[in-house]
């Protein structure tokens, strides 16, 4: 059968365009030449039948593209309706007759009388205008603008599911044209709904220019006695309204239907009765309230005792059905029916962990979390003048400037497992630094690390791990004197929070994170990207760019980046090769971060026995990556020589470099990062052409 049916579909659909434009032709030419009763009739059924048509259709939707066309549609039987208007006009004011279906509305449906006519007339208008259509145009225009304000994000969704291989290039190309279509079809509809309105207006108005006119021309032009005309023309025109109305009304309703289903799953009255029938504590509720109104002394017995009958027979199939599917859910899950699942959690009012949803919700992480103690709260409330939240805005910006690197929002709460005037920094769920504040306190600390000359609570610094003193705010300005470095509990907190977020950022750094920056420069080096992602996949740039971030080089020159791995990823593919080859081409960037006001670049040099050393231990290639064949005892010499030479230039106020051959730069530097993350290890190439290099011994 539905081989059958295929053929008249594509028979119907072929000449649709040209079936249009006649209609569309046919409907104009209405206006302006005068359409026979017999055929006014026709039309005038027609356009009843097409609202009805319309509104059931709406009935049956899931969803708002199933039926694009509406916006279209409703232009066109707007301007149907309004032909029709000006051809039974023409007829009513030329021959005081407009067919069978307008002497009908006017007598059978309104008893003959024009007045009740007239006031049927006006509230279906005041129905239509000032109900249905001005509550449809304000959902229209809502629903458009939120539906544009969202595109973004789902377009990155789509990108999202995408890169994860969640869907194919069709299924995002779908969804993509589906989310356009969308967007485009509710921008329609808020235009849309103006010509619903416009027809109301129009109706009402072409309604009292018939009376005036059939007025005019009963008595002015045909003798006809005032009461005699007002008879014979208003009861036509209101019959001519109520029949221009009654569609009106069906395509505003249908209109209404349609911007207002948000959410639905299936066809509309589906949609309802679920709504409505998910709980029988309502119905019997109404049941009660029904048979108490039908035993208050002068109301009617009979109708409130029957609906009430009704309400209550539907709340108890309500309440038996819900009772099986109960006991089917706790058969399936090897209970007894009736019996209470265990709960997860101790404490009171813990949801139960049956519901899938409640358990994924526990798998969620934040990226970044600070727990605080209570005494701690006020730094971070500004109701009680808590600068921290914008402190934390602050470091943000600052890694983004600096770094080029996006810190996601940092959650702060309180624990009270801590003690109150202890602090807890977390990493996707891990603890990664942890601190005491005193608050109304100052932190103190000496540059000679001698803080015995002050009278305070002995603690240690948290970002640095250097000896310092918690000191009363009488003691601040003596302290300073003194030559002490002093800072309030918020900017000890703020440093920490910095500190921990340069060496531990790169865990930040997700794919999706970096398929934004890929889209970033997308827009405007289009070609940069696309020959990225042809050379290399996502996961490689990643580790790239989370190895810059961790020996904090910037990457905020993320079109030289590209273009240096498009470079050489064609050959290459191993993270430790493709890392270095970047840093090189980042030389002036690095260069001007380490090079101290007066524009030198001190360093110690590894020395050549050493660096012949290491190179001779590495075994691997540029794909599979290098191995390290030297002894522990080497390994442990190495970094006590470079601990030593960090340590000569941090105490004479510079920045701790070893410069290294560029085939061992990346094994140096993975030697001494766990004991030394604040050394920087670079290469010969990656000092740009110019600098001044000053050398101030060697790490043997």
């Amino acid at each position: 059968m539905a081989d059958t049916a295929m053929p008249v579909g594509n028979s119907v659909t072929k000449y649709a365009d040209v079936g249009l434009a006649i209609l569309l032709v046919a409907i104009v030419v209405m206006m302006i030449i005068p359409v026979p009763t017999g055929m006014l009739d026709i039309l005038l059924a027609a356009n009843i039948a097409s609202g009805v048509v319309m509104l059931l259709t709406t009935f049956y939707v899931n969803n708002a593209l199933e039926i694009a066309a509406f916006p279209s549609i409703i232009l066109i039987a707007t301007l149907f309706r309004l032909s029709l208007n000006i051809s039974t006009t023409r007829q009513i004011l030329l021959n005081g007759y407009a067919g069978e279906v307008i002497g009908a509305f006017g007598n059978f449906v309104v008893g003959g009388n024009y007045v009740v006519g007239g006031v049927i007339f006006l509230i279906l208008v005041i129905i239509q205008f000032m109900v249905i259509t001005k509550g449809s145009e304000r959902v229209a225009e809502v629903a458009a603008r939120f539906t544009l304000d969202a595109m973004p994000g789902k377009q990155m969704a789509i990108d999202a599911d995408l890169n994860a291989g969640i869907i194919d290039e069709n299924e995002a190309r779908l969804r993509r044209s589906n989310i356009q279509r969308e967007a485009d079809f509710y921008g329609a509809m808020d235009g849309a709904s103006k010509f619903v309105k416009g027809d109301a207006i129009a109706g009402l108005i072409i309604t009292i220019i018939n009376i005036a006119g059939g007025l005019a021309i009963g008595v002015l032009q045909r003798g006809m006695e005032v009461g005699t005309a007002a008879q014979a023309y208003r009861l036509l025109t209101v019959g001519d309204g109520l029949v221009s109305q009654v569609p009106a009304l069906l395509f505003s309703t249908a209109t209404g239907i349609i911007v207002t289903r948000s959410a639905g799953e299936n066809d509309l009255g589906m949609d309802i009765i679920s709504s409505l029938a998910t709980n029988h504590r309502p119905l019997f509720i109404a049941a009660g309230t029904l048979f108490a109104l039908a035993v208050v002394p002068g109301m009617p017995t009979v109708p409130f005792a029957a609906l009430g009958v009704l309400m209550a027979v539907l709340a108890r199939v309500l309440y038996r059905e819900g009772e099986m599917q109960r006991g089917e859910t706790d058969r399936g899950r090897g209970r007894t029916p009736g019996t209470t699942a265990p709960s997860a959690s101790s404490g009171p009012g813990a949801p139960a962990p049956s519901s899938p949803e409640n358990v994924m919700q526990l798998l969620t992480v934040d990226p970044m979390e600070v727990e605080i103690g209570y005494a701690l709260i006020s730094m971070v409330d500004p109701g009680q003048g808590g600068d921290m939240l914008d402190r934390i805005g602050t470091i943000r910006r600052q890694m983004a400037m600096d770094l080029g690197l996006v810190v996601p929002p940092i959650r702060i709460r309180d624990n009270i497992q801590l003690k109150p005037t202890e602090y807890v920094i977390r990493m996707k769920g891990a603890e990664i630094g942890r601190g005491e504040l005193l608050p109304d306190h100052y932190l103190s600390m000496s540059v000679d690390q001698n803080d015995d000359a002050l009278v305070g609570i002995p603690t240690t610094e948290p970002s640095f791990g250097l000896p310092a003193v918690w000191i009363s705010p009488e003691v601040r300005d003596q302290a300073e004197a003194m030559g002490y470095t002093v800072v309030d509990c918020p900017s000890v907190l703020a440093t920490h929070l910095s500190e921990v977020i340069k060496r531990y950022g790169a865990d930040l750094l997700t794919r999706q994170e970096v398929q934004k920056l890929i889209d970033l420069v997308k827009e405007n080096n289009p070609a940069v990207a696309g020959e990225l992602t042809n050379a290399l996949g996502l996961g490689d740039v990643q580790k790239v760019l989370q190895n810059l971030i961790r020996e904090q080089v910037p990457i905020r020159d993320l079109v030289t980046i590209f273009e240096t791995l498009s470079d050489f990823g064609r050959f290459a593919k191993g993270v430790d090769f493709l890392t270095e080859r970047v840093r090189e081409s980042l030389s002036r960037t690095i260069t001007l971060r380490l090079q101290d006001e007066n524009g030198v670049l001190s360093v110690f040099a590894l020395s050549p026995r050493l660096e012949q050393r290491i190179k001779d231990s590495m075994q691997g290639d540029l794909n599979q990556g290098w191995q390290l064949g030297l002894s522990p005892a080497e390994i442990q010499q190495t970094i006590k020589s470079a601990s030593a030479a960090a340590e000569q230039m941090a105490m004479a106020g510079l920045t701790p470099i070893i410069l290294a051959h560029p085939d061992v730069r990346f094994v140096v530097r993975k030697i001494v990062e766990g004991t030394l993350p604040q050394l920087f290890v670079i290469s010969y190439n990656e000092i740009a052409q110019g600098s001044q290099l000053k050398s101030l011994g060697t790490v043997e």
